[in-house]
């Protein structure tokens, strides 16, 4: 994980969730973290790491992910065991 990654992670991770996180930042975490990324139909991004599963509809027509999609995303990097370490927020 590059120090961009650690980035996106380190704000996916506040609170309260932020909503101007890049998409595409997200989706480049995902793959830097051994994520199988999959198209799905539509704007869907199906996402499997480690044991955890989720699908997500791509953000239109805007690039930034809303405040629920953030809350989504973080619900599924933890049930796959992914969180910033500890002082790095």
């Amino acid at each position: 994980m590059n120090s961009k990654h650690k980035k996106t992670l380190n704000a996916i991770f506040e609170e309260p969730a932020r909503v101007n996180i890049d998409w595409k930042d997200i989706e480049n975490l995902l793959s830097g973290l051994g994520a199988d990324l999959t198209e799905g139909r539509g704007s869907r991004v199906r996402v499997a790491l480690n044991r955890a599963r989720a699908t997500f509809h791509r953000p239109h027509p805007r690039k930034e992910a809303g405040k629920l999609m953030i809350k989504s995303v973080r619900r599924f990097l933890m049930e796959a065991g992914v969180e910033p370490e500890g002082d790095e927020k």
